[in-house]
């Protein structure tokens, strides 16, 4: 029986949801799952439908969850249904639903950048405009190169051989849940009213465990060509098969 995967994506159009759920829906169908893909939050309202899954991606940046779609979603994932995503489609998604943060591990805060820019808390357009008007920063600003390491002495199959690597994109600041396996890390030397604060180990990549469901995250993602990076696409790769459903 085929093994079966849930991706809803929306949200943000910047962290091109629609291109990155499509690769990740045929990365699925390639390891033989059946994928439901879609641009709404309707299945949420099936518990039974949830629970049949054997893995969930978010890829939803920002946006709105209700309290009762969410606490669907993480009584399905206790009960064994895998979650997994990337970047601020999964840890910058429904930044106002809590139980949705402690589930998944984290919450993005920042972009440490190059220079010291404010960042958005809302992308209603309204509240862009008034943001780009009285505090406005340059395309590509919070992008960045850097590098990112596997954890050395970790165990874990989803980096097993792995090669350290450097990117030219966003860094992740993220507010994190301290019992999470951290499986790669950057350094964040951030600018601004942080500096005096030093240089910090970020997690890039990580897995966690909620009741029977296991969790995975990593903060690469910004735009669907970072997996382009074989490090990147195969650790995203075994990352999702790890937490899929255990099977028999």
């Amino acid at each position: 029986m085929k093994r079966k995967a849930y991706i809803f994506y929306g949200g943000w159009d910047g962290h091109e949801p629609e291109k990155v759920s499509a690769r990740f829906k045929k990365m699925l169908e390639n390891e033989g799952f059946e994928v439901y893909r879609e641009d709404t939050q309707d299945r949420l309202d099936d518990e039974t439908f949830l629970r049949s899954m054997d893995l969930i991606i978010p890829l939803w940046t920002q946006g709105h969850m209700g309290d009762c779609r969410c606490f669907r979603l993480s009584d399905a994932i206790a009960s064994g249904v895998g979650l997994a995503g990337c970047h601020g489609g999964m840890c910058d998604a429904f930044r106002w639903n809590i139980e949705y943060q402690f589930m998944t591990g984290s919450q993005w805060v920042v972009h440490p950048g190059d220079v010291w820019y404010h960042h958005l808390s809302d992308l209603d357009p309204k509240n862009m405009e008034e943001v780009k008007r009285d505090y406005p920063s340059p395309d590509g600003a919070f992008e960045r190169e850097y590098e990112v390491h596997f954890k050395k002495g970790n165990s874990s199959p989803i980096i097993e051989g792995l090669e350290d690597f450097k990117v030219h994109t966003e860094q992740y600041y993220l507010h994190l849940d301290p019992c999470v396996n951290v499986l790669a890390t950057t350094q964040v030397d951030t600018i601004g009213p942080h500096t005096p604060n030093g240089i910090v180990e970020m997690p890039v990549a990580y897995t966690k465990l909620w009741g029977e469901g296991r969790v995975f995250y990593t903060s690469m993602g910004h735009q669907d060509n970072i997996f382009d990076i074989p490090s990147v696409n195969e650790m995203v790769r075994r990352g999702f098969l790890w937490a899929a459903r255990k099977q028999d």
